[in-house]
């Protein structure tokens, strides 16, 4: 099986929050954070299968710092797993501040997105994935961790 690098499909996003994106409180809305990772978490798993991809689940999403107006918000997506038909993307949110370009963590969670089809039917990941670092090894050992507590949840019927 061929491979690719994580370098190969990750992605970064930046945001300026915009009125239409603030919640009654003046933070931003939660669903608009989570719609935004998800997307990059799409687009991250579409460029390293070439295939269309559905999200199966969602781990590990934590809001950790509220986001105002008129904030940059930074989102960075990477491959940290490839199994048969699905793959794990570790997205995480960062508040950047305009001053200094330092970046507070805002979020991170962990998306699973499936291959599908035309049809939308689960199909095989053509490309595995090339673990090039300690820390790239000790993502991917993370993931079978996580896979194996989703599966373990889902047969409790959580």
């Amino acid at each position: 099986m061929q491979t690719k690098k994580i370098s190969d499909s990750e992605g970064e996003i930046l945001r300026v929050i915009q009125y239409a994106d603030i919640n009654i409180s003046g933070n931003l809305f939660g669903g608009t954070l989570m719609a935004w990772m998800d997307e990059i978490a799409g687009v991250v798993a579409i460029r390293h299968a070439g295939l269309s991809v559905t999200t199966a689940a969602v781990d590990n999403l934590q809001f950790k710092k509220s986001v105002k107006l008129g904030d940059i918000l930074v989102l960075r997506a990477k491959l940290t797993y490839v199994g048969n038909k699905s793959m794990e993307v570790r997205v995480d949110v960062y508040r950047e501040e305009r001053e200094t370009g330092l970046r507070y963590v805002v979020n991170r969670a962990y998306f699973t997105e499936v291959a599908i089809d035309s049809e939308g039917k689960p199909v095989k990941v053509p490309y595995g994935l090339e673990l090039i670092s300690p820390a790239e090894e000790a993502e991917w050992e993370a993931a079978l961790k996580r896979k194996e507590m989703r599966l373990e949840r889902r047969m409790e019927g959580y």
